[in-house]
């Protein structure tokens, strides 16, 4: 295996501690209402105080990354949300709990701008979508780990041990990446991809369309990353210790998807076919597929359901790795951590404003329009990135 891959493969577990951070919460979610007395939307704006922070933080963060360099912002922003997930085990009511979110929020803004950066100066052009799924792995991983650990921890030593055990984990992470780095610094990729500087950016069309396209195509992602142990607690009335392994499966099966994602625009890269065009077809395959997130809620048991899921976030993750090498394809090395923040600040808006109404529309109405309405939105966001081909 060539040595930039393994040192990816490194990097990558900081990618696995930002979301076994992050999804500790989503499992424990139910343990949380019932201590502070939360219904599903105060749930969902719990989300939302990480994701308004993510959101509005993260093109900073990635103009962070690119000018004080990928080693010393990523230590830094894994310093940071080690603390805030540390801090969440110990918040004393809802007002603490948000304060503790928005914080992580703020400091996990910079973990896919530094992966995008990881990626655009360790691969070549036409590995870019499968460091994608790579980096998607440690998401994945982290997203798999955090239900059976965090109702381990819950039951044995209570909830708030969950928080505070993983989130000391960043901070052996940091002097392993260092030392990697400073043995096998990065050798491709480094060519720039355009001479503009971020405001120059911000007034490119394609940025836009690919943050229009991110918000329409991972509300499913979102969906799925949230909200898989409510929904089966609630669809199926199973209990907490019920879900870690069914809540665990579809983050497992997810970075299969991004792998198959990336394959497709390798092979047809390698056949002839430009990057940014590979990773449009690669997400148009991907969105169709993603229609049958409809029927998940129609499953006749957890257990159907929970595969259903399983494929739904396949191709979430299929249509994510191509969308989020688009950037890195366009934009180049030099800007790759803040053109892929534009991407990462779309996806915070997104949480901000749909978990609420997805917390909302449960509570009214279930799960069955919601899971309608991310089956449709993926398509849509094809479609905003096929104008924008057009147009130049």
């Amino acid at each position: 295996m060539p040595i930039r891959w393994v040192v990816l493969g490194v990097f990558v577990l900081s990618s696995a501690l930002n979301y076994l951070d992050r999804q500790i919460l989503a499992q424990l979610a139910p343990v949380l209402k019932a201590e502070f007395h939360l219904s599903n939307q105060d749930f969902g704006f719990v989300l939302s105080a990480f994701s308004i922070l993510y959101a509005a933080c993260a093109p900073f963060a990635g103009l962070f990354v690119d000018r004080a360099g990928l080693n010393r912002a990523a230590s830094i922003a894994v310093a940071t949300w080690s603390l805030a997930g540390v801090g969440t085990g110990l918040v004393s009511g809802f007002a603490g709990l948000l304060g503790a979110r928005a914080l992580l929020g703020l400091a996990e803004s910079a973990g896919v701008p530094a992966s995008g950066k990881a990626v655009r100066l360790y691969l070549k052009p036409e590995e870019r979508a499968l460091g994608g799924a790579v980096s998607q792995l440690g998401l994945s991983v982290g997203s798999f780990l955090a239900p059976p650990i965090a109702t381990f921890l819950a039951l044995w030593y209570g909830w708030r041990s969950a928080f505070i055990l993983t989130g000391l984990l960043g901070f052996l992470w940091i002097p392993l990446w260092l030392a990697v780095a400073r043995r096998f610094p990065p050798r491709a990729g480094t060519q720039p991809g355009t001479t503009r500087g971020p405001a120059g950016i911000l007034r490119d069309s394609r940025l836009w369309a690919f943050a229009t396209a991110n918000i329409l195509g991972m509300a499913v992602y979102t969906l799925w990353s949230n909200w898989v142990t409510i929904f089966l607690m609630q669809t199926y009335s199973l209990k907490l210790v019920e879900t870690p392994w069914l809540a665990g499966l579809p983050p497992l099966v997810a970075p299969l998807g991004g792998f198959f994602g990336g394959w497709i625009s390798l092979r047809l890269v390698r056949r002839g076919m430009d990057a940014p065009k590979s990773r449009r077809m690669a997400c148009l395959a991907s969105a169709i597929a993603l229609l049958g997130t409809a029927a998940v809620p129609w499953m006749p048991s957890a257990g159907l359901a929970t595969a259903a899921i399983a494929i739904s976030f396949f191709w979430a993750s299929s249509y994510s790795v191509n969308l989020y090498a688009l950037p890195l394809d366009v934009y180049g090395a030099q800007h790759a951590a803040f053109s892929t923040s534009i991407l990462t600040c779309a996806y915070g808006v997104l949480q901000a404003l749909f978990s609420p109404a997805i917390g909302g529309m449960v509570d009214r109405y279930g799960f069955e329009p919601v899971c309608l309405l991310v089956a449709i939105l993926p398509l849509v966001g094809t479609g905003v990135l096929k104008v924008a081909e057009k147009r130049q």
